[in-house]
């Protein structure tokens, strides 16, 4: 429940991480995954020239709007991560071959993560923020990436990048610059200050 005067907090995601990082830091959000069709929404902004960031941002921004005007009073959290690398756009695996083609073209190079978190009320937004980390995964043998992911693979399926750097993932990688937080798909810090500069969280 809200603190009395204080607006419902809503997150327009299904990802149990996102969750679970604002109920650890005292949030207590309605879930509601915001239902759109990711796969032609992203198509369409890269058919425009769209880069990671706004891709990003502008799905983000979808889900947030989708959830904010059916419940206008409430603040709701809309959320997008995308990973590119070298100007390639990269999704969530469809299967665990295309996992092991994703891992096999991140392996030995550096790419970003951009994770983009929108705050509508009432189908306006009010507050937005994209962040990045640099990410560089050593090269990996064939042999070790067939046991990662036959290890990983129920937990990292819909992961974009195919990994979790809270897991096992974190052993791919040689150099991370940026924020955890926002390298697990929200930009907490961020997000928590804003709510708490407004008042809409207790500080």
């Amino acid at each position: 429940m809200p603190e009395t005067g204080r607006p419902k907090i809503v997150l327009a995601s299904g990802s149990e991480i996102r969750a679970g990082l604002l109920a650890a830091a005292g949030l207590a959000p309605d879930i509601r995954p915001a239902r759109v069709d990711e796969d032609a929404i992203r198509a369409a902004l890269e058919a425009d020239g769209a880069g990671g960031r706004d891709l990003a941002d502008a799905l983000a921004e979808m889900k947030a709007r989708k959830i904010s005007e059916k419940d206008p009073t409430a603040l709701v959290i809309g959320c997008d991560q995308i990973l590119d690398c070298e100007g390639r756009i990269f999704a969530k695996p469809a299967d665990i071959d295309e996992a092991r083609d994703h891992l096999r073209a991140l392996a030995g190079r550096t790419h970003r993560l951009y994770s983009a978190a929108i705050v509508c009320q009432a189908g306006t937004p009010l507050w937005r923020h994209v962040g990045t980390v640099r990410l560089t995964m050593r090269d990996i043998s064939d042999a070790y990436l067939d046991a990662y992911l036959h290890r990983n693979w129920d937990s990292v399926r819909h992961s974009v990048g195919c990994y979790k750097l809270e897991e096992e993932g974190v052993r791919l990688f040689s150099r991370i610059e940026g924020d955890y937080f926002t390298v697990l798909g929200l930009p907490l810090i961020e997000l928590l200050t804003w709510l708490g500069i407004r008042g809409d969280i207790a500080t």
